[in-house]
């Protein structure tokens, strides 16, 4: 089974940038659609992005060209550039194979 373990989040003002990394671990990588999750306080986990195995992408319109997605198979990582932030945008970011179990997750926290 698979595990992911999410890094690079952080405090950061508005209008700032962050790069969210997503490590596998195990085989099966390469063969797996990826996305990112986030969970803002009381409220619901949200698919915010998601790359499929050929590299097409999808994004929800609350991060539409701000957020870019991009996977690097022969390190068995996906990535999640994060630009113009904003405050709400403040969550904890998951990523997931869609399957798999969640990982712990990283904070991200937009303020001034």
């Amino acid at each position: 089974q698979v595990q992911f373990v999410e890094s690079g989040g952080g405090l950061v003002q508005p209008g700032g940038s962050l790069r969210l990394s997503c490590a596998a671990s195990g085989s099966g990588f390469s063969s797996s659609n990826m996305g990112w999750y986030r969970q803002a306080p009381g409220k619901q986990r949200e698919l915010i992005a998601s790359i499929t195995t050929t590299g097409n992408t999808y994004y929800a319109d609350s991060v539409k060209g701000r957020f870019t997605l991009s996977r690097d198979n022969a390190k068995n990582t996906m990535y999640l550039q994060m630009n113009s932030l904003k405050p709400g945008d403040t969550a904890v970011y998951y990523c997931t194979d869609f399957r798999g179990p969640w990982g712990q997750g990283t904070q991200v926290t937009v303020s001034s």
